[in-house]
């Protein structure tokens, strides 16, 4: 059977995705994502170490192995593959593609977190004094790590508005999204990682919506940082974008004097453009290509201090916001803390509301001249469990 790949297609040879995939009467299994058909590798290249339910037990082979089966994909959908290895993307089920081992959050775009700044501490200077010597980052929870369409539940816990006396325990009143991009482990180390390791390290990348309760992390945070407010739930894209799908959209971070470790020698910042959508209404396009801080010295600042890393771990940028208002990727900034509601859908909003959705998608330059896709994360947000 010849898949036929459509002339502008966002999964086409140059980006080939993976995923796990089931059909009906199926375990879930990982296939590759070509046009807007899916391969089960298992079928396609005889090889059980893809009839497993995660990316885990093929990431854990490393980066020569996965160099080899990429060229051997691409022959494979180039030309003929058996019929029972190809399936419409529309008949099959999507599940979370790695078993997550740990979760790590960063804080890497400066725009994003003088916003923040300018928000939280009026009048101050917006930036923390360490913030552009290291990426600043907390460690999270990796079991609430969830699949794109797996729905949210609005998350309870303490609250405090400054006009308010006392802290009262309630659903979240301000929840909100993060528009990340994450990456995934794929080689782990019990040594330190240098950035120059990054490119054989990590598998790939996906799309990732930290959600967040800025109420509750509000009054938890100080002084050891996010907690109840974020680890409710992260939802991630389905389809692992490669790394090596990724050459064609590599670009310098910022030139700055830092130390020795986190200087790289082959620049890892990305050209990705990520586009927000809110009940179906684009309202903010933040683009990657901003971040202070690149993916490799992320890494690099994860394990500097002996901290071991294992395939499945999973770290995220932050949130990605440029310097304009319709770049700012999550809603606290839009909407400048609820000051200044957006329209949607007709209705002013400012935080989440019972019944919405949120959607995220991203696309990059590919290595063909065209764009590659990440596909989408999307949940709704359901209404508090009480009681």
């Amino acid at each position: 059977m010849r898949i036929e790949i459509p002339d502008g297609s966002l999964f086409g040879p140059a980006n080939l995705p993976y995923g796990v995939f089931s059909t009906p009467g199926t375990a879930p299994r990982v296939g590759v994502r070509a046009g807007d058909s899916v391969v089960d590798l298992a079928a396609a290249l005889g090889d059980d170490v893809f009839a497993a339910p995660a990316l885990n037990p093929f990431m854990a082979q490393g980066f020569e192995r996965w160099a080899r089966v990429r060229r051997r994909v691409t022959e494979l959908v180039s030309g003929e593959l058996p019929g029972n290895a190809v399936h419409p993307v529309g008949e099959v089920t999507m599940h979370l593609p790695i078993e997550v081992a740990d979760y790590v959050d960063f804080y890497a775009s400066e725009h994003h977190a003088a916003n923040l700044g300018r928000l939280f501490r009026p009048g101050a200077e917006p930036l923390m004094p360490n913030w552009k010597h290291l990426p600043v980052g907390y460690h999270g929870r990796a079991g609430t790590v969830v699949v794109s369409g797996t729905d949210i539940v609005r998350p309870c816990g303490q609250r405090k508005p400054p006009d308010e006396p006392a802290p009262a325990f309630g659903p979240s009143r301000r929840l909100d999204i993060e528009a990340e991009l994450g990456f995934i482990v794929g080689s782990g180390s019990a040594k330190p990682l240098s950035t120059s390791d990054f490119a054989d390290r990590v598998f790939g990348a996906v799309l990732v919506n930290d959600w967040s309760a800025r109420d509750i992390q509000a009054w938890e945070y100080v002084p050891l940082g996010p907690f109840l407010g974020k680890s409710f739930a992260t939802s991630i894209s389905p389809w692992v974008v490669p790394l090596a799908a990724l050459e064609a959209a590599r670009v310098p971070v910022p030139a700055r004097d830092l130390l020795p470790y986190l200087r790289e020698r082959e620049p890892w910042g990305l050209d990705i453009e990520l586009a927000v959508a809110w009940n179906g209404q684009q309202v903010s396009r933040p683009p990657y290509r901003e971040m202070y801080w690149s993916p490799a010295q992320m890494l690099a600042h994860l394990t500097v201090n002996g901290a071991s890393t294992r395939t499945g771990d999973l770290y995220a940028s932050g949130t990605i916001s440029g310097p304009a208002k319709d770049q700012r990727g999550a809603f606290i900034e839009l909407t400048w803390g609820g000051a200044e509601p957006i329209e949607v859908a007709g209705e002013p909003r400012s935080f989440l509301e019972d019944g919405d959705e949120v959607a995220i998608t991203a696309t990059a330059p590919a290595t063909d001249g065209g764009r590659l896709g990440f596909g989408e994360v999307r949940g709704r947000i359901l209404p508090a469990v009480t009681g």
